[in-house]
């Protein structure tokens, strides 16, 4: 391995490009162009509630978690020790690594940069890199394939150069992935990507990821034949997408057979496959197959927080199913793949549905502890069985704690929050798209040399504006792409306070003008209150792109156990077994009543909770929990319970479920 003398002075010099003029190609020939283009890490600084959020992350786990998880502190092994040599000091740095660039934090970015460093100089002569393995424990080099390890973590590490390289310029970054993916296509046919872990297998799709974008940085063709010898070895997530089958037995089997094909954690980042696929081979077949499979598995596994099932298996729509956080950050990245690949709004819809429902609730405020699995209709956080498939002997999978379940969320999960914060904006080649929303500011430059700063101040997803002000130093022509989200009936747009136009939802639309120094683009999308029909016909509250659940005050508290150290439990202090009127289904404007409050600093608990709506709704006297389970009556076609309700209406208070711990959030109806 070589000293690390050079590789400083390298990142020195790295240091001193602007971030912002690394390039980032769109395609290269014969590869298809991309529909949207991802900026460099750094263009976009997250503002408001969306940069206290990573404010949190980096004064808790996401900016010292290498300071106490024994996996990660101690003799790293991706510093060169004898420790962790696996996933999990990847998977952290996948996420502290955007993190620390997102909000200019030095100390974060040195921290990281060791392991960036280490992992560059330890690259063998090959082309090899990594942790130091077994073969050269024993004091021999590595002259053969089958003497090295998993492609698994080398896959994640590829990630977190391209990152790095899109933030610094770094220029060790690309000789460094061309020689390790050209010693993966000299030896992936004696090796095979399976040859030490399916999870390799599964999870080819992020490698072949990563080769087309080193072909369009370096243009290399033999990067082409190592995209189909991936494609070939990579579970096949396209044909399953595709034939439909495998979505159903899915819904129906929890057994030992293939139950990898059915890791909801597999599945998030197998939806990425067939986008990834269309840009080898461009057959638009690929992207109906990608629709196909999101579609099923949301009809078939759907909850209403926006994710599917996976606990650990894909397990149905039932609102008792749980899902692991993981698959929630794993899910999001894909979909963000998709977004860039094929411009579909459905895409974006998706991803906002899940970051701003699904996500937030799954971590605690000082973002320290987390669950494993969280539950749609969660009336308890307990040690306990649940109706998981995959209940862990020690039943720790849906209580809160910094180890509890499996340790891959403990450092997985800080990928979430920041690539969303990398992928609100993306260029179109000529122009700027705003696809998904937060409040933040861009600075890039434009194809021609211009640099434009935009200002997005918002309160959304509560909050149902959007302001761009849009700064340049002189007047600059370019088109402005904007996400009219499907949930939006009919959105305006104002240009520096009178009309510019209206659209409906569903769509992009570009707006194609000279903008001037200062102007200030409102986008208004209005938000009302409505409902959606889930699983054994219950019904869920929304507003916008937030879901709202019932808030049920919660007794916390904390045990420890040998084995996995402090957790959490949450009791119901009130009552949660309540159906909501059929008048509410009718008219749910007129039934419900929005107060809303400035979405700033830690929005993610029920006492900050920036809306809440309140309602009326009946207690269901036999809907009760059992071992922690509040099982979901079942009402008739026609929609309604059909047991005891009680004749007295009470006043139910709901917050977004982000916002929730113990919550209902799929109701049934009552008359």
């Amino acid at each position: 391995m070589r000293a690390l003398s050079f590789a400083v002075l390298a990142v020195l010099l790295a240091g001193t490009l602007n971030a912002q003029a690394v390039k980032t190609a769109s395609a290269r020939p014969p590869l298809a162009p991309l529909r949207y283009v991802e900026l460099p890490l750094g263009a976009i600084k997250p503002q408001g509630w969306l940069r206290t959020q990573l404010e949190v992350m980096r004064d808790g786990t996401t900016g010292h978690l290498d300071e106490y998880y024994w996996k990660l502190k101690n003799d790293n092994g991706w510093l060169g020790g004898k420790g962790d040599g696996w996933e999990e000091t990847p998977y952290w740095l996948d996420g502290a690594v955007p993190l620390a660039h997102l909000i200019d934090d030095k100390p974060l970015t040195d921290k990281v940069q060791r392991y960036i460093d280490w992992s560059i100089s330890s690259q063998r002569k090959s082309g090899y890199f990594g942790p130091v393995t077994k073969t050269e424990r024993d004091g021999k080099p590595m002259t053969a394939c089958d003497q090295g390890e998993d492609w698994w973590p080398r896959m994640v590490m590829l990630k977190v150069m391209q990152q790095h390289y899109q933030a610094t310029g770094d220029k060790r970054v690309i000789p460094f992935m061309t020689k390790y993916l050209r010693y993966q296509y000299d030896n992936l046919k004696t090796c095979p990507l399976g040859k030490w872990s399916e999870w390799s297998t599964a999870r080819g799709g992020d490698n072949l990821m990563s080769v087309y974008w080193l072909y369009n940085q370096t243009g290399e063709t033999f990067l082409l034949e190592l995209g189909k010898l991936i494609s070939q070895q990579t579970t096949p997530w396209t044909q399953y997408f595709g034939g439909r089958n495998w979505v159903m037995q899915a819904a129906a089997q929890q057994n030992g057979t293939a139950w990898m094909d059915r890791h909801a954690v597999n599945v998030g980042m197998g939806l990425k496959l067939p986008a990834v696929q269309y840009l080898g081979n461009r057959d638009p077949k690929l992207l109906q197959t990608l629709k196909t499979g999101w579609n099923d598995l949301m009809l078939l596994h759907g909850l209403p927080h926006g994710m599917f099932s996976g606990d650990e298996d894909l397990h149905g729509n039932d609102p008792t199913q749980g899902i692991e956080l993981c698959a929630i950050v794993e899910t999001m990245f894909s979909l963000e793949q998709a977004i860039s690949i094929t411009g579909d709004p459905a895409y974006m819809d998706a991803l906002e549905r899940m970051t701003f429902n699904a996500m937030p609730t799954q971590t605690t405020d000082d973002y320290n502890n987390r669950q494993y699995f969280q539950v749609a209709n969660q009336v308890e956080v307990s040690r306990g069985v649940f109706d998981f498939s995959l209940p862990f002997d020690r039943g720790m999978n849906n209580v809160f704690g910094p180890y509890a379940g499996y340790t891959c969320c403990t450092v997985n999960m800080h990928q979430g929050w920041t690539k969303f914060s990398t992928h609100l904006w993306y260029s179109t080649g000529t122009g700027l798209a705003a696809l998904t929303y937060a409040p933040n500011t861009l600075t890039t430059k434009l194809p021609g040399g211009s640099t434009v700063t935009i200002r997005e101040e918002t309160g959304y997803p509560f909050t149902d504006q959007i302001q761009f002000t849009i700064d340049v130093p002189r007047a600059v022509a370019f088109p402005l792409d904007l996400r009219i989200p499907g949930w939006c009936k009919l959105a305006s747009l104002l240009l520096n306070g009178k009309p510019l136009r209206t659209d409906k939802g569903g769509q992009i639309i570009t707006l194609q003008r000279t903008w001037q120094p200062g102007d200030i683009l409102t986008l208004q999308l209005p938000m009302t209150v409505t409902t959606s029909n889930w699983a054994k016909n219950s019904r869920s509250v929304e507003r916008g792109p937030l879901v709202y659940a019932l808030h049920v005050p919660a007794a916390t508290s904390t045990h420890e156990l040998k084995e996995e150290g402090t957790y959490v439990e949450l009791k119901p202090k009130g009552d949660w077994n309540f159906g909501l009127p059929q008048s509410l289904v009718k008219d749910p404007v007129a039934n419900t009543t929005v107060t809303l409050k400035n979405p700033a600093g830690f929005v993610w608990n029920a006492g900050n909770a920036p809306v809440v709506i309140t309602t009326r709704g009946r207690k269901i006297p036999g809907w009760k929990a059992t071992n922690g389970v509040a099982h979901q009556p079942v009402s008739a076609r026609d929609g309604f319970y059909k047991g005891e309700v009680s004749d007295k209406e009470e006043t139910l208070t709901l917050i977004p479920y982000g916002c929730s711990k113990l919550r209902i959030v799929a109701f049934p109806v009552v008359r």
